[in-house]
């Protein structure tokens, strides 16, 4: 099953870019790029995830056919 997970992403001083998560427990990612972020922010998800007990996931609002995504574009 899929889910929706906020993430919260900010460009640290040092350049890279840090994404943390208040619907996943312990979800902490870094990296070079949002893209790069993004991808590690993916996995720790979900082996954390899959890590936890069933009802610890129930709280996640499902995937559905459609929601909003922030598009941002560099000009």
């Amino acid at each position: 099953m899929e889910h929706v997970i906020r993430l919260h992403i900010e460009k640290l001083p040092e350049g890279v870019y840090l994404a943390t998560s208040d619907d996943v427990q312990g979800l902490v990612a870094q990296g070079r790029t949002i893209q790069e972020t993004l991808e590690i922010a993916r996995d720790v998800a979900r082996k954390l995830l899959d890590a936890q007990s069933p009802a610890s996931s129930a709280a996640l609002v499902p995937a559905s056919e459609s929601f909003d995504y922030p598009l941002i574009v560099a000009t």
